[in-house]
């Protein structure tokens, strides 16, 4: 593994491996297509049948239950993709799979029938399982044993995941809204096929790191890979006191009661997952009895939820106290991840809608010649620093992996051609027409300003604890809505459109971006840290599940805002998304000190 390692490093890009910087423009294309696609799904279900740019003119209530049942899928399939890898692929071909898979999807989604859009939904999500696990993966073990890189590595990474969603809502955005929906969609694809080609023709660079899983067991024993990342350095933060009852916590396998409890949460919740959106889309119900005064629906989801709870307390009461303690702390920490992300995940939901209907996206005179240099600027800076780091990867890798450079090139050649052939149109107009889709490239832009600020604050010494990291996020999310309930107070109750100041949704996605950086630092770090190795597997699913229940009820209260905006009013709508979070990352700073407790000296 050393001289492996030793080799990867060789060649160097910025103080890292070049390999990382393949990774990155891969990443990059696959987040371009994936939010590219993303951003045009509510406006392309949603858009009037007779219009300029003819949609389905679905029901919001219906677009947000697919979209809901679509992004929680998509934080489930990764168990099954890493499961895969990790016994049969590798990492490398895993990747590689994905991304031929979700090419497949994005062209079937470009064809623009029922059939044809289905089928490309279920390609991104089998794709993305393949993809999303197996790419950071790589990464760790590239940088087995050399944690002072580490964190590095994946702050630059993270950076490749912001630039291809800031471009690929950008430009999927505008192709799709003004030159018909297949336009966007079909970009996407196009993009993802150019990643697909630029990381599997690159492999000579990555020698057995990421290959076959023989080779990847030869690695693991020489590094000691099963043992998760953090937890020397946990070990380390807690002053060398970490106390666990090792024998306690090694014979804690896996009963069958515990794989029945498993199967029947599972299918209860795929259940749920999928008759949602079929019984309101399509009017067939899977579940169609009713038990006593429940539904079929309302009885199996109680019936998945009741089994995970046993599941989980079953398995918890079996650890010793110490460990038994920072699971506890593991669940607080989930519990606050699923009401994030309800209120978090209305970006491409319902705050997409209200760009697309309640947002005066209209511009003249000054202050649209204003707006277009401040957009050209948006664009074109970051693609300049990115261009530059390409060019100087080109350099160091041009000799050994050519043909993968000469696809990385074309795909930034495109990249210009269409940035250029955007900014062209959009000073060519006498006014200006902002996208509905430009709102959203708000949050990628915010991360990669802000990231270096919220950094910075925690490695000080005024780095909060856990539980107020959740609350201060929260809060934040919380106060974005409530500037966005203000904005749309005025709001006629039942309106349909109306012409509010943008100013509020610039505002509140920046709001929720602080609140997002609050959150970054945690979740699947403090899994890894607090968990023994033995349950660490089933503690990333629960994890994952998490956030998975976040984006279907995201979905479902996304899908509300028609409903309370008849009763009530579209600002009390997004009230609510301010008060529940608000209300939550009050509860998380309360319980701070519990958490601190229960964690151990675990930071």
């Amino acid at each position: 593994m050393r001289n492996q390692q030793d080799s990867i490093f060789e060649s160097q890009v910025l103080g890292h491996p070049s390999a990382l910087f393949v990774l990155f423009f891969t990443e990059m294309w696959e987040r371009f297509s994936f939010y590219g696609m993303r951003v045009l799904l509510v406006l392309f279900l949603t858009a009037a049948m007779v219009s300029d740019n003819p949609g389905w003119e679905w029901p919001r209530e219906n677009a947000l239950a697919l979209i809901g049942t679509y992004g929680s899928l998509l934080y489930l399939t990764p168990l099954i993709g890493g499961y895969v890898a990790d016994r049969f692929t590798g990492y490398r071909l895993a990747v590689v799979i994905g991304c031929v898979i979700m090419t497949l999807g994005h062209a079937a989604m470009a064809v623009e029938t029922k059939g044809f859009f289905y089928l490309g939904l279920g390609l991104l999500v089998i794709g993305t399982g393949f993809f999303k696990p197996n790419i950071t993966s790589i990464i760790s073990t590239m940088y087995k044993g050399k944690n002072e890189k580490k964190d590095g590595a994946y702050t630059i990474f993270y950076m490749g995941v912001n630039a291809g969603a800031f471009f690929g809502m950008m430009l999927c955005g505008y192709l799709g809204e003004n030159f018909g929906w297949s336009w966007g969609f079909g970009l996407a694809g196009i993009f993802m096929m150019l990643g697909c080609l630029q990381f599997w023709l690159a492999k000579p660079i990555f020698g057995d790191i990421g290959g076959p899983p023989s080779k990847v067991k030869q690695l693991q024993n020489e590094e000691n890979l099963h043992t998760p990342d953090d937890a020397a350095p946990a070990e380390a933060a807690a002053g060398g006191a970490v106390v666990v009852d090792e024998a306690t916590d090694k014979r804690n396998p896996f009963k069958v009661f515990d794989y029945v409890l498993i199967v029947v949460s599972a299918v209860g919740g795929l259940l749920f997952l999928f008759n949602d959106p079929l019984e309101k889309i399509e009017k067939i119900n899977l579940l169609p009895f009713t038990v006593g005064s429940l539904s079929g629906t309302h009885f199996v989801v109680l019936v998945a939820l009741t089994c995970f709870l046993v599941l989980l307390i079953s398995r918890i009461s079996r650890y010793s106290r110490i460990t038994r303690d920072r699971i506890i702390a593991v669940c607080f920490c989930g519990l606050f991840t699923v009401f994030f992300f309800m209120a978090f995940e209305q970006s491409l939901g319902s705050m997409t809608i209200f760009a697309d209907s309640y947002t005066d996206r209209e511009l003249v005179g000054s202050a649209a010649m204003v707006f277009k240099i401040i957009d050209a600027l948006l664009t074109t800076v970051p693609l300049i620093i990115i261009t530059w780091v390409l060019l100087k990867l080109f350099g160091q890798t041009f000799a050994k992996i050519s043909v993968s450079n000469i696809f990385l090139g074309i795909a930034f050649l495109g990249i210009w051609a269409l940035v250029l052939f955007r900014l062209y149109n959009k000073f060519s107009e006498p006014g200006n027409t902002i996208d509905a889709s430009w709102f959203a490239i708000l949050n990628s832009f915010f991360i990669i300003s802000l990231a270096p600020l919220f950094s910075k604050w925690w490695e000080s010494k005024y780095n909060p604890s856990a539980g107020m990291k959740y609350g201060f996020g929260l809060v934040l999310l919380g106060i974005g809505f409530a500037i966005l309930a203000y904005g749309a107070w005025e709001i006629p109750q039942g309106a349909m459109t109306a012409k509010v100041s943008m100013i509020f949704l610039i505002l509140a996605y920046l709001f929720h971006t602080m609140g997002e950086l609050c959150m970054s630092p945690l979740g699947l770090s403090y899994v890894s840290k607090l968990v023994p190795p033995r349950m660490i597997g089933f503690m990333f699913g629960v994890w994952y599940l998490a956030i998975a229940v976040g984006q279907k009820s995201a979905g479902a209260m996304g899908g509300m805002i028609d409903k309370i905006s008849n009763e009530y009013s579209i600002g009390t709508f997004f009230l609510i998304f301010a008060i529940v979070p608000i209300g939550m990352g009050i509860v998380a700073m309360l319980l701070s000190p519990v958490m601190k407790k229960l964690m151990h000296g675990i930071r």
